[in-house]
């Protein structure tokens, strides 16, 4: 900084000068260590000066993410990058104050947004309202582990949207544990979910396992599944941000909350802001149940992040009959969603039988569910409500 002066500054001048250079040069070092993360703009703070300080911190070198409020507009910083200019974010017009953030994950956090976010997707028809994750509804995401044929995809597809499911599930690429389990259909079961997308109007979420595979479920699906075997593939996270489509975030199967949203912060941080997260169970020395679901971490993540959480209690128990307890239990806990595993022949199920419901179960789900969820405050879609046009097979 250059400073022009007339004739020399007085002693008192001159120490407020050294006083503002320290305090400028302290915040510059805050910046660059990390600890100033997150600008709060002033309610009545205009577009333009939002974009204004926007454009300020990526000249700075750093990366800005908007995220509107009801009320506000919070700006978040990431990146360490090149060296911070002279000036200070404070002093831009519409900005209200800068804050730190001391947790490690930021975009995630409640600091940078108090409003818990909601998911969003297009209306099935003109003037009908799409389904939402996060809110007063609750989500409910249903349908095989598997897609195994076509005839089995619509027989289970049917029975879920009857009992009132708008999500449906089904994975085209199984990681399994052995080799020579059942993989899925790949593209061919991502056609078939397609498909049933058209036929019945649920949305479509399906996993992907790699980065070929990732192009191919951001083609044909609603939403992206990261499941738990990927959950710190960091690579994978990063592509799953740079997606357009939202991301369903599964806990891995030994992670702790700040590892689950360490990750959700990954795909984040590439510019992706629809990211619901789902508790499916974590390992523990148990031996009644295939993994311990973890209900406690839903009032947890709530409480420290405004993402949205499912629960998922087919992968989280393992056990056809602690299905329905365990989701009776995450609804009266808080969260925001199930994703329940349903076939109409377990017995003869590719991958994971003996976890999936009968679409009767499925049935007396969604009935004593929606009976929870009025207590909570929820709502759930009715059975029967929509029935569908009759099925080509």
């Amino acid at each position: 900084m250059l400073l022009v002066w007339g004739r020399a500054p007085s002693p008192v001048r001159r120490a407020q000068l050294d006083l503002f250079s320290s305090s400028l040069a302290a915040a510059e070092n805050r910046l660059i260590q990390g600890e100033i993360m997150l600008v709060v703009m002033k309610a009545q703070a205009t577009e333009d000066q939002v974009r204004a300080v926007c454009q300020k911190i990526e000249k700075l070198g750093y990366r800005a993410h908007s995220m509107p409020g009801a009320t506000r507009t919070a700006i978040g910083i990431t990146g360490n990058k090149g060296e911070v200019e002279q000036g200070t974010l404070e002093e831009m017009p519409g900005v209200q104050e800068v804050i730190q953030v001391s947790k490690p994950y930021k975009l995630v956090s409640r600091d940078l947004k108090e409003e818990n976010t909601v998911i969003t997707f297009p209306g099935t028809a003109a003037g009908i309202d799409g389904p939402k994750i996060g809110g007063s509804g609750l989500a409910i995401v249903a349908g095989p582990c598997a897609i195994e044929n076509r005839d089995q995809a619509f027989t289970v597809a049917e029975r879920v949207y009857r009992a009132g499911a708008q999500f449906f599930r089904g994975g085209a690429y199984k990681p399994r544990t052995s080799p020579y389990s059942f993989q899925g259909l790949g593209e061919e079961g991502l056609r078939i979910m397609a498909e049933i997308r058209q036929q019945f109007g649920m949305k479509i979420i399906t996993e992907a396992i790699d980065h070929e595979s990732l192009d191919l479920v951001e083609e044909y699906a609603d939403m992206i599944q990261i499941g738990a075997r990927n959950m710190q593939n960091f690579s994978l996270l990063k592509r799953a941000g740079r997606s357009r489509k939202p991301v369903l975030l599964k806990r891995g199967m030994a992670a702790t909350l700040e590892e689950f949203l360490m990750a959700a912060e990954y795909i984040m941080s590439e510019g992706n802001y629809n990211v619901a997260l789902c508790e499916r169970g974590v390992r523990t020395f148990a031996d009644h149940t295939r993994n311990t679901l973890d209900l406690s971490v839903v009032p947890a993540v709530q409480r420290l992040s405004h993402l949205p959480i499912l629960v998922d209690p087919s992968h989280g128990t393992g056990k056809r009959n602690k299905v329905t307890p365990l989701s009776r239990a995450a609804v009266a806990v808080g969260a925001d969603g199930l994703m329940v595993e349903v076939h109409h022949k377990p017995d003869e199920a590719l991958s994971d039988g003996p976890q999936s419901l009968f679409p009767d179960q499925f049935d007396q789900l969604m009935e004593q569910v929606r009976q929870i969820a009025a207590v909570v405050g929820r709502t759930v879609p009715a059975i029967g409500v929509g029935v569908p046009v009759a099925v080509s097979k």
